[in-house]
C-alpha cells in the first residue's frame, strides 16, 4: 500500500515494536492466561499493519483478517469487565475501549483495502470507495466517495488522541528511582506497554492519512 521504501521501513519498525513486546509478554513466565490472549491479539494486529504497509499485504485473504480483528475487538471489550475485580469493572472497560477502537478501525481499513479489484484503462478501482492509481505517490491507494475519506480523517484524529493519551500514561507510570536504588520486579511494566501502544496508534493514524 505504501509506495516509498523509506516510509515502508519506518512504519514497519513502528509496528514491529508492539509485535515484539507482545510476543515477549505472551511467552513470559507468570503471565496470566487472559493477558496472553491480549498480547496475542496485539501481535496479530501489529503483524497485519506491517502487511498493509507492503504491496504483498494486499494479496492476503480479507476474510481471515476481518475475523481475527473483529474477534480481538470483541475480546477486549467483553473480557475486560469479567477479568476485573468487583468495583473496578467500569474502569477496566474504559481502559479496554481504546484497544477495541483501534482494532475496529483496523478492521475497517482491511475491509476497504480488500474491496480493491483490477480495473480497466489504468489503475485499480475499488467497489467501496478506494482507488489504486497507476502513478505512485506516498501511497498506492486512495479513498474516494462521500463518506470514506471523512471517516479516515476522523479515525486518524481519534488515533492520534489515543496515542497521546497512552504516551502520557507511559510517562506517568515510569518510576523515578534514586541512583543506586533497586526497583521491584515488574514495577515499571505499565510504562513499556503504554509506550508500545503509543507507537502503534500514530502509526495507524499515518496510514489513514495516506489513504485520504
Amino acid at each position: 500500500m505504501i509506495a516509498g521504501n523509506g516510509l515502508r521501513w519506518i512504519l514497519t519498525a513502528v509496528f514491529a515494536v508492539p509485535v515484539m513486546y507482545g510476543t515477549w509478554r505472551a511467552c513470559a513466565p507468570g503471565t496470566e492466561a487472559g493477558d496472553r490472549v491480549d498480547q496475542a491479539f496485539h501481535v496479530v494486529a501489529g503483524s497485519l499493519m506491517i502487511a498493509m504497509v507492503w504491496p504483498w499485504g494486499t494479496v492476503l485473504p480479507t476474510g481471515p483478517q476481518l475475523i481475527a480483528l473483529v474477534a480481538g475487538a470483541a475480546w477486549f471489550l467483553g473480557s475486560a469487565p469479567l477479568r476485573a475485580a468487583t468495583g473496578a469493572r467500569v474502569a477496566a472497560s474504559y481502559a479496554a475501549l481504546p484497544h477495541a477502537v483501534m482494532t475496529a478501525a483496523m478492521a475497517w481499513m482491511v475491509a476497504v483495502m480488500g474491496t480493491a479489484s483490477p480495473g480497466h484503462g489504468g489503475g485499480t478501482h475499488a467497489h467501496a470507495g478506494a482507488h489504486v492509481p497507476d502513478v505512485s505517490g506516498a501511497t498506492l491507494m486512495r479513498l474516494t466517495g462521500a463518506w470514506p475519506r471523512p471517516a479516515a480523517v476522523g479515525l486518524a484524529v481519534l488515533l492520534v488522541a489515543i496515542g497521546l493519551r497512552w504516551l502520557a500514561l507511559a510517562f506517568d507510570r515510569t518510576p523515578i528511582v534514586p541512583r543506586g536504588a533497586r526497583t521491584a520486579v515488574g514495577g515499571a511494566e505499565g510504562a513499556p506497554a503504554h509506550a508500545c501502544h503509543a507507537a502503534m496508534a500514530p502509526g495507524m493514524a499515518e496510514m489513514f492519512v495516506l489513504l485520504v
